[in-house]
Parts: structure tokens; C-alpha cells; sequence
């Protein structure tokens, strides 16, 4: 797009967004009136102004050099200068080298112009004070310095008009924000309920505002309550499921304590396996649903993970940890999500090292070991519910056995706002988890 470069200068929210379109054509159209409409109307005021006083000024200049002597001169100077209101002085020494114009004086540009079209012999003009204009003409008997008021030759307000151009403006933008305020709000809570219920809650939302707005809301209820119910409607099969499965499980395990030892051990390890399978179809079914939003300590989450996987046998070591005080999160749910990283970075590697990392707004656990990794190239299957990488990787049990144990993972994340990013442990060589949430 052409107006790329524009985007970086741009607000990015929606009330700046909304403020800019609003004020923009405002300023916009306020320097066009003031360009073309309020600058060339005054412009002509004072032209007109100028021509009225010339007429006083070239018959005192003629006067004054028709006068016989100096002292007639002086005379007639006086006696005009008192009949049209004009102070004149002669002879003078006064007389500045140039004109002296402020640069934002545009009227007295205007003025000194036409003075020197029309005037004979002038030789420079001030407008050093506010509420006079100084003319210094040449003649016969020496400089004359004709002063008169600067309102004869300007608009005492020019800029009047455009003040309260700019003043109504303002004023009608505060409104009409308002009014355009009250139809953001609605697009603001449909955006807050939808980026909520993207971490897991559930609040409170009434479609209002503008008829599509209000599609758009009713849209999002009905495209909840559909999630909700597919959401209730797993948790309950799979449930169901488990359920159905643990009774003959049970009964299988009663049946081979009655086998010789060394013909029940094979099958007790079978039925182990699908014990810690069911397990992690009901933990993936249920997700982190069942878990309350708490405020809880991360640091202190990932301690205990790694304090309890030491205590069964594995080499974890706790890298860095950011302290960051307590967050709102589901604790269960992100110590089974921890659980499963540092479970599956044992089972594959022989040292892991985890670490608790945090920014503007988010958390990231870190777990790192020395196994094999996971090509880039599979690392998004790898996530995916019920994918197995390699057949001979599921030999190990738990939620990776099925190929849900990453999987569990990432959907606690994104119920967190966040996601699993793995990729290569530059320190041990191996696979690199990073579970980040929002915070």
C-alpha cells in the first residue's frame, strides 16, 4: 500500500483511531476556511483601508511640496495634519535604514506595499508600534514622518473569525466524541469478553450499541454457548468413557492376582499403561474447565514441579527464576502443564534445567534438557492431540504414550492467553519448551 509508512504514526487503539477521523476533517477544513476564505477576506479589508488613507496621505505630501518655504510647509503640515487626523513632523532625522515589519505582521506586508505603489518619494515604513504606522516621505524641505492609527489601515480584529471557528470546532468535536463514545463502549466490552473467554472466563456480556454491533454481539453468546456445549458434551463422553474402561480394569487386575507371578507381571504392566492412557484422555477432555482462577505465586509453582520430579529420581535444576509476585491463574491446570514438561523432558533426556522468565505482560516457563529434540519440521505436529512422532517414544507411559502430553500443554496455555513455543535448547542440546501466558 502506498500510506504504509503512515501506519507507525497512527494510535492503535479504537478511541484515538475514532478521535483522529473526527478531528482531522475539523482541522482540515478550518485551515482551508482560514487560507482561503478568512485570510483573502481581510486581505481585501485592508487593501480597501489603505486606499482611503492614501488619498490623505498624497494630498499632504502635495501640499506640503507646493508650499513656497520650509516655514509654509511646516504650516500647512500642521494644519492638515490636525484636518486629517495625521501627526506631521518636518523636517525629521528619524528615519530607519528599511522597513520594520514583524515577520507574522501579513497585514502590514499589505499596507507597505500599496504605500509604496501609491505614494511618491516614501522613503520607509514602521510598524514597530502595535497602534501606530510611521511613513517617512521625501521632499524638498527635508524627510516628513507622517504617523497615523493602525486601525485606519487595518481590522482591528482580523482574526476573529477564525478564533471562533476554532472555539465552535472544539466544541462540536467534544460532542460529537461523546455521542461516538457511546457507540465505541459496546465494541469495547464485546472486545473484552472475547479476549476474557480466549483465557478461559466466562463474563458477563449484553449485546448493545448499533444494530450490527449488536449481530456482532449476539453472534459471539451463540458462538460461546456452541463451545461451551461441545466442551461439556467431550468432558462427559470422555468421562463416561474412562469411567466405562476402569471397571473392567479393575476386574482384570483382581483376575491376575490369581496367576503365577511370573505370567501376571506382563499383563499388570499392560494394565498399568492403559490406567495412565485413560488418565490422560480425562485430563485432556477436561483441560483446565474445572479449575478456579486464583491468585497464585509462579515462581513457587515451578519450585515445587521441580522439587517433586527431583524427589522422584530426576536430574532437574532450577536455572533462574523471576520473581513476580502473585498472578491470577488456574494453578492446577499450570502445575499439570509443568508436570507433563518436566515428565517428557525426563523421559528423553538424562539433565533438564527450568526457568521462569516474565515481561510486559506475559510469563514464560522454560523447560530445557539433552535429549533428542524434535526436528523443526515436526515440532507443530508434535503438538497436536493424539500425534506420536516416533511409535517407539510412547513406550514410556503417561500422557505421551498417546500423544497428548504437549498437546494438554498447549491448550492450558491458549485457556491462559498464551501458547507453547518449542524449539532447540541452545545450553543442553536438546528440546526447548516454552510455556508463555498472559499475566
Amino acid at each position: 500500500m502506498a500510506f504504509t509508512w503512515l501506519k507507525p504514526f497512527l494510535p492503535r487503539g479504537l478511541y484515538g483511531r475514532a478521535a483522529l477521523i473526527l478531528i482531522l476533517p475539523v482541522v482540515l477544513l478550518q485551515l482551508f476556511v482560514s487560507v482561503s476564505f478568512v485570510q483573502r477576506h481581510y486581505e481585501g479589508v485592508t487593501e480597501q483601508m489603505t486606499r482611503s488613507i492614501l488619498y490623505d496621505l498624497r494630498l499632504a505630501v502635495r501640499e506640503v511640496a507646493a508650499a513656497p518655504s520650509q516655514t509654509e510647509a511646516q504650516i500647512r503640515a500642521a494644519e492638515l495634519g490636525y484636518a486629517l487626523q495625521l501627526a506631521v513632523s518636518l523636517p525629521v532625522t528619524d528615519r530607519p535604514g528599511e522597513d520594520v515589519r514583524r515577520p507574522w505582521d501579513l497585514s502590514g506586508r499589505i499596507v507597505a506595499r500599496m504605500l509604496r505603489e501609491a505614494l511618491p518619494g516614501l522613503e520607509a515604513v514602521s510598524f514597530g508600534d502595535k497602534r501606530r504606522v510611521r511613513a517617512w516621505v521625501r521632499t524638498e524641505w527635508g524627510d516628513m514622518r507622517l504617523t497615523f492609527r493602525r486601525t485606519r489601515v487595518s481590522a482591528s480584529n482580523p482574526h476573529q473569525l477564525l478564533i471562533w471557528t476554532i472555539f465552535f470546532g472544539a466544541v462540536f468535536a467534544l460532542i460529537a466524541f461523546a455521542f461516538l463514545r457511546n457507540q465505541l463502549r459496546p465494541i469495547k466490552r464485546l472486545a473484552a469478553a472475547a479476549a476474557a473467554y480466549g483465557k478461559g472466563r466466562v463474563l458477563p456480556y449484553r449485546p448493545g450499541g448499533a444494530v450490527e454491533v449488536r449481530q456482532a454481539g449476539q453472534a459471539f453468546l451463540d458462538m460461546r454457548e456452541r463451545i461451551e456445549v461441545q466442551k461439556d458434551a467431550r468432558v462427559l463422553m470422555l468421562s463416561g468413557i474412562s469411567h466405562d474402561l476402569r471397571t473392567p480394569l479393575t476386574r482384570l487386575t483382581l483376575g491376575l492376582e490369581l496367576l503365577p507371578e511370573e505370567e501376571a507381571e506382563p499383563l499388570r504392566r499392560d494394565v498399568r499403561d492403559m490406567e495412565r492412557m485413560v488418565a490422560a484422555f480425562l485430563d485432556f477432555a477436561r483441560g483446565d474447565s474445572a479449575d478456579e482462577e486464583e491468585e497464585a505465586d509462579p515462581a513457587e509453582l515451578l519450585r515445587r514441579a521441580a522439587a517433586d520430579a527431583e524427589r522422584g529420581g530426576g536430574d532437574v535444576n532450577l536455572r533462574s527464576v523471576a520473581e513476580t509476585g502473585p498472578a491470577r491463574l488456574r494453578a492446577m491446570a499450570v502445575r499439570r502443564a509443568l508436570d507433563n514438561l518436566i515428565g517428557n523432558a525426563l523421559r528423553y533426556g538424562s539433565r533438564v534445567e527450568v526457568a521462569l522468565e516474565a515481561g510486559e505482560g506475559w510469563l514464560a516457563f522454560v523447560v530445557e534438557d539433552d535429549g533428542p529434540g524434535i526436528p523443526e519440521s515436526q515440532r507443530a505436529a508434535a503438538m497436536r492431540p493424539f500425534a506420536r512422532l516416533d511409535p517407539a517414544r510412547g513406550q514410556g507411559g503417561g500422557g505421551a504414550g498417546v500423544g497428548l502430553g504437549l498437546a494438554i500443554v498447549d491448550d492450558i496455555a491458549q485457556s491462559h492467553g498464551g501458547r507453547l513455543v518449542l524449539g532447540e535448547s541452545m545450553r543442553l542440546g536438546g528440546l526447548r519448551a516454552e510455556m508463555r501466558i498472559a499475566r
